[in-house]
């Protein structure tokens, strides 16, 4: 092999300098004393299905299209896929140069492309997802017995239901190289950050599955001998001790969101999903015409989301309340946004951002095209100015979604970015009863990840990486000519070749692949989804 690029979600230096201390990670370490090493700056938004596609095509989200785990169609939302990610993937340029690749559970490649080599879909991707070429999967399972794309959300399997699926991913990997024989190779693994939604705060579950995946590399690195190896992760991780904050209910205080209990709008109570959800059952054992009929009834009588949030607020029972009730009762009786009167708002909190409700673009917007630079400033003057409880600002940057993204799709952004201070504040879409709350959640992510390369191809000084500068730069170690249309440069660390035009990437978007409800059900579960 010539260049193995492992991929593992969420790793950096706050997270991996302990396990080295305590020589937990022999390859990773050995990996990094041989080669060079940098904090991997990370874009806007710093979530996996937007950052995964940055890194194997180059090119920022208003290039290739996906923003976050949504793509939306008017105000309705389904889970990402890779018929969203229109530009060219590493592998499918390294096809149109006759190299064959091996692709490993990276994140949003479901539905995989034709090229010359294998694929098996990661993240975002259904259970059981089709590869690349079909009858992979039947094969993989019969050669190393077992293969799932997510972990078992049964807690009694412990450890085991992360660390077998890492074990997986490197069999998976190893047995396809000894089938396809790549000059490319790109391994993923994703549990690395899971655990972290799952299971915060249990370092020894982190330090098992790091220590697995750990013995993958070094077993792959035996088995494929490559040349020249990338490590890259596509974000950080870190606790959260700042404020939670509600992006709706502050913005419905200053009048841009109107507020409706009639069932119509788009639901912004975080989901409040049942034991059999959260294991991946349905809540539909009391029937939705019920649900909703209740939860109707309801708020005809007073008895609405606003004042049992106010309420379970005060009491700090908001999360023992959502562990029991029905999501489909919560869904029925709760606050949402009436999109025919609200001025701006937040679609869903992992766009970092606020959404403009404009006349000709959204099916029922309120602003007019002539209004919409004034109060697209006028919000970020507002936005800008919110501190915490405590004095402190609540964001460090608000910005017009030009100042981050370029490109065909950047239309697709959010109108006004806002990027958390230090990324120490969690923010929601819940229409709750204040603005301010507790963290949604202990651990999230943070803005730099990690790059390594170490190898034959690597050489000389290395200035801080950016996403961006992965593809390039692993193109340019296989004496492939990097995308013209890349953001990204090639890193000093290697011999650089002169960019060149490919053909433009070719979409159907009549053919754009619906999402899996249970993965929907995943995201909702690790915190990724607050509307439903």
């Amino acid at each position: 092999m010539d260049v193995l690029l492992i991929g593992i979600d969420a790793a950096c230096r706050g997270v991996l300098k302990p396990l080295f201390a305590d020589d937990r990670l022999p390859t990773l370490s050995s990996l990094l004393a041989d080669g060079v090493e940098a904090p991997l700056e990370s874009h806007v938004p710093p979530w996996t299905p937007a950052m995964w596609p940055s890194i194997y095509t180059g090119v920022n989200p208003g290039k290739h299209g996906v923003f976050s785990f949504l793509q939306y169609e008017g105000y309705d939302w389904d889970v990402i896929s890779a018929d969203r990610v229109r530009e060219h993937a590493l592998w499918e340029l390294l096809d149109y140069h006759d190299e064959t690749s091996v692709v490993v559970n990276v994140p949003v490649t479901h539905p995989p492309s034709s090229f010359d080599g294998a694929l098996l879909p990661g993240y975002t991707a259904p259970e059981s997802p089709d590869c690349h070429p079909p009858g992979l999967l039947d094969a993989v399972t019969e050669a190393i017995g077992s293969y799932q794309l997510y972990p078992d959300r049964d807690d009694t399997g412990g450890p085991d239901a992360y660390t077998e699926l890492v074990g997986q991913r490197g069999a998976a990997f190893r047995y396809l190289t000894e089938d396809y024989d790549p000059s490319f190779g790109f391994l993923q693994f994703q549990t690395t950050d899971t655990v972290f939604h799952d299971h915060p705060g249990e370092h020894a579950l982190v330090k098992a599955i790091y220590e697995r995946v750990d013995t993958e590399i070094e077993r792959t690195l035996e088995q494929c001998d490559p040349d020249t190896v990338f490590v890259v992760s596509d974000h950080g991780i870190g606790e959260y001790t700042g404020v939670g904050f509600r992006m709706n209910t502050f913005l419905e205080q200053h009048g841009y969101v109107e507020p409706t209990e009639s069932g119509a709008g788009m639901p912004s109570w975080a989901p409040i999903r049942d034991g059999r959800l959260r294991s991946g059952g349905d809540d539909s054992t009391a029937g939705p015409d019920l649900l909703t009929h209740l939860g109707a009834t309801l708020s005809r009588v007073g008895i609405t989301t606003r004042r049992v949030g106010r309420l379970l607020d005060r009491a700090g029972l908001t999360d023992t309340v959502a562990s029991i009730v029905p999501d489909g009762l919560v869904r029925a009786g709760q606050r949402q946004i009436d999109f025919s009167a609200s001025t701006a708002f937040m679609r869903a909190r992992i766009e970092l951002g606020v959404r403009i409700n404009l006349e000709g673009r959204d099916p029922d917007g309120v602003v007019a095209p002539a209004e919409y630079d004034a109060v697209r400033s006028s919000l970020i003057e507002l936005l800008s100015g919110v501190q915490t409880p405590g004095g402190e600002p609540v964001f460090e940057r608000v910005a017009p979604r030009e100042e981050f993204f370029d490109g065909p799709y950047a239309e697709e952004a959010v109108d006004i970015v806002t990027i958390p201070n230090e990324y120490n504040h969690f923010l929601t879409a819940d229409l709750l009863a204040e603005p301010f709350g507790p963290p949604g959640q202990p651990w999230n992510h943070k803005r730099e990840g990690l790059f390594i390369a170490t190898g034959t191809a690597i050489e000389g000084t290395h200035r801080e990486p950016h996403l961006f500068d992965v593809a390039p730069t692993v193109l340019s170690a296989l004496e492939i000519p990097p995308s013209d249309r890349m953001d990204g440069a090639v890193l000093p660390i290697v011999e650089p070749v002169a960019p060149q035009s490919y053909p433009p990437y070719e979409t159907d978007e009549s053919e754009t692949s619906r999402g899996d409800g249970a993965v929907a059900d995943r995201l909702a579960t690790l915190g990724y989804l607050d509307s439903t």
